[in-house]
């Protein structure tokens, strides 16, 4: 089905039991009601048996559900930035969410520097687009070539596939690599313009996380908005 301009595909809501299913860590479940996953998921496009990339994928709370989301006949991989990798229980973590669920691939490397696996139906950015402009010698985090990046991705999607880009509004007009490293944020209009240069067709704004009195000037990080940043959804589809 086309869609045009902020157009929002009403679908049927996520099943209950890809929030409900036993194992989900406490401190995941506790994230639900700020994330709306299940709001987030049944406004996707991505179907059951989808083979889904979470780019940049944290601790794994959307590879998690992602994973319950496409079914066993699905797939999931995981890029990790090393990093984030040296810790331990980030390890134990990952060990047990993939024990929970066999079709989660997790791929360790930075993404301007690791492979994208072919035929994907999907990829999946949620509060981690701003991190393709960010590099960071202290965490070991290296410069992205953005364009490259996204043509990359935009080859190993299959006609049709989606790109899922949640991320907290910035301030427009200001740099992005400026913007991300001091505030982990990025003007919604730079995104756009790079799925745009890579072939990508805008497919719509969900409006579901947007929060008024957020002050794209803040870092994302300070305790007072953490968790409740004015933030985009958008779509956009390969042709």
């Amino acid at each position: 089905m086309a869609l045009a301009g902020s157009a929002i595909l009403l679908m049927a809501a996520a099943p209950a039991d890809i929030l409900a299913a036993p194992g989900r860590p406490a401190d995941m479940v506790a994230l639900d009601a700020g994330r709306m996953p299940a709001a987030v998921l049944a406004q996707s496009l991505i179907r059951p048996g989808a083979r889904v990339m979470d780019v940049m994928a944290g601790q794994g709370y959307y590879s998690e559900l992602l994973a319950r989301h496409v079914g066993r006949k699905g797939k999931l991989f995981a890029v990790e930035p090393p990093n984030y990798m040296d810790n331990p229980k980030t390890v134990e973590g990952w060990a047990a969410l993939q024990k929970r669920n066999p079709n989660v691939e997790l791929i360790v490397g930075a993404p301007g520097e690791t492979a994208i696996p072919e035929g994907l139906d999907a990829a999946f950015f949620h509060l981690t687009y701003h991190d393709l402009y960010w590099q960071s010698e202290k965490f070991k985090y290296p410069r992205t070539d953005v364009d490259a990046y996204n043509a990359r991705l935009f080859q190993a999607l299959k006609p049709g596939g989606v790109v899922l880009i949640i991320d907290h509004y910035g301030v427009p007009g200001m740099d992005a690599r400026a913007q991300a490293d001091k505030t982990h944020r990025i003007d919604e209009a730079v995104v756009k313009a790079d799925m745009a240069r890579a072939g990508f067709r805008f497919a719509g704004s969900v409006p579901i996380l947007e929060m008024a009195g957020d002050d794209p000037t803040k870092l994302v990080f300070d305790p007072a908005l953490r968790g409740k940043t004015n933030r985009f959804y958008y779509r956009f589809v390969k042709p």
